[in-house]
C-alpha cells in the first residue's frame, strides 16, 4: 500500500504499517515527523514520478499512502485529527474540494497559488490545481466515421447509439460531468440524459476500460479523459491504434475541463515540508515532471508536453471551472435518480 524511499520505510517502520493493517486511530499519528506523508489518489506513475524528483531536489523524504481518490478522501474523513497525512493529491478537485468544505485543509502560500491561473485554485486558497485534462470522445475509425458522431454530448443519448457508446457511470469525471450539465442546461436536461445513456450505453468499470474497449473494436466509442488514449498509445504504438479522439468543443459539457488537485492538511505534522511539496508540484520542474508522465496539459505557462495534445486554445470548453464543481456531491442522487446508481 506503501511507497516510499527505504530510508523513510524503515523509520516509519512498523508502527504506521500496524496502524493502517489493525485500524487502530490512536495509532495512526505514531508516523515519523520527519518526513512528508502524502495521500495519493493521483495516477501512480505521476506521483511517483513527482515524488522521486521532490526528494532529490530537497532531500525531504515522503511517505506515500495509494488509493481512489474517493476512498482516500474518505480515510481523511474518518482519521480526522489523528491521520498521519500532511498533503492530498487527488486525481480529481472534488475529492479535495470535499475536504476543504469540512474544513480540514490548511491554506496555500500565495506565490504557490499564484503559479498557476487562478481559474484553477480554490476561491479560498485551500487547495490548487495541479494539471488539466479534457473530456473527450474515443472512437474506432472502423466502426464510426468521426462526421456521425453527435455534435454535443448530450445526442449520446439518443436511442441511435443503442449499445454504441461506452462509459464508466462510476468515475470522477464522469461525475464531474455530470455537475457540469446540471450547471449548464438544469436538472431536467442532466436527468433526461442519464436516463438516455442508461437505456442506450454500455457501462464500463473505469476510463481505460472504456478505451481499450473501443481500441479493440467492442464498441464505437466511449467517453474518457483525453491521456487515456494516450496511455494505450504508449503500449501499442501510436501508429497502430484503430482509434482516434473526437473533441466537441462550443463550450458543450462534452468538453468539460477537469483538473487534479492537491491541499494540505491542518493537521499535518510537516506543514513546511507540505508546503515545500505544493510548491513543487506547480513550479517548472514539478509541471514538467507532471506532464512527462502523463498526457496531461500543464497549468503554468511555458511547459511543454512531449505529447501530441490537442492545442489548449482550441478546446473551447463550457464557462465551468473546478471550484464550480465543489464536491460534486449532486451527481451521486441525480444518478440514483436515473437508475445508475
Amino acid at each position: 500500500m506503501y511507497r516510499t524511499s527505504r530510508r523513510a520505510l524503515l523509520r516509519a517502520g512498523a508502527a504506521l504499517g500496524s496502524a493502517v493493517l489493525l485500524g487502530k486511530p490512536a495509532l495512526l499519528r505514531a508516523a515519523s515527523a520527519e518526513e512528508l506523508t502524502l495521500y495519493n489518489g493521483q495516477h501512480r506513475q505521476t506521483t511517483d514520478a513527482v515524488v522521486a524528483a521532490f526528494t532529490r531536489k530537497t532531500g525531504i523524504d515522503v511517505l506515500v499512502r495509494n488509493g481512489s481518490s474517493p476512498q482516500i478522501a474518505n480515510q481523511l474523513l474518518e482519521e480526522g485529527a489523528l491521520s498521519p497525512a500532511d498533503v492530498f493529491y487527488s486525481e480529481g478537485s472534488p475529492p479535495v474540494a470535499a475536504l476543504a468544505k469540512r474544513g480540514m485543509l490548511a491554506a496555500i502560500a500565495p506565490d504557490t497559488l499564484n503559479q498557476v491561473p487562478k481559474d484553477y485554485v480554490s476561491p479560498e486558497g485551500l487547495w490548487l490545481g495541479v494539471s488539466a485534462r479534457a473530456r473527450v470522445v474515443a472512437f474506432n475509425r472502423d466502426l464510426v466515421k468521426e462526421a456521425d458522431l453527435p455534435a454535443s454530448l448530450l445526442g449520446f443519448a439518443d436511442p441511435k447509439w443503442k449499445d454504441r457508446i461506452g462509459y464508466a457511470p462510476t468515475s470522477d469525471a464522469f461525475q464531474e460531468q455530470i455537475v457540469a450539465i446540471l450547471r449548464l442546461r438544469g436538472r431536467d436536461a442532466v436527468l433526461d440524459w442519464l436516463k438516455g445513456m442508461k437505456q442506450v450505453g454500455r457501462v464500463y468499470n473505469n476510463n481505460i476500460g472504456a478505451m481499450q474497449a473501443v481500441e479493440r473494436a467492442e464498441i464505437p466509442a466511449a467517453l474518457i479523459n483525453n491521456y487515456y488514449w494516450f496511455t494505450v498509445a504508449r503500449e501499442v504504438g501510436a501508429a497502430k491504434m484503430r482509434s482516434s479522439l473526437h473533441y466537441i468543443r462550443h463550450q458543450d459539457p462534452g468538453a468539460l475541463i477537469t483538473v487534479s488537485a492537491a491541499g494540505m492538511l491542518k493537521t499535518g505534522r510537516n506543514p513546511e515540508a507540505a508546503q515545500a511539496f505544493l510548491a513543487f508540484l506547480v513550479s517548472a520542474e514539478g509541471q514538467q515532471v507532471v506532464v512527462d508522465s502523463m498526457a496531461e496539459y500543464p497549468l503554468r505557462a511555458g511547459i511543454k508536453s512531449p505529447f501530441a495534445l490537442e492545442p489548449w486554445d482550441k478546446l473551447d470548453p463550457p464557462p465551468i471551472k473546478p471550484a464550480a464543481l465543489g464536491d460534486a456531491s449532486e451527481a451521486i442522487p441525480l444518478a440514483r435518480e436515473a437508475g445508475l446508481a
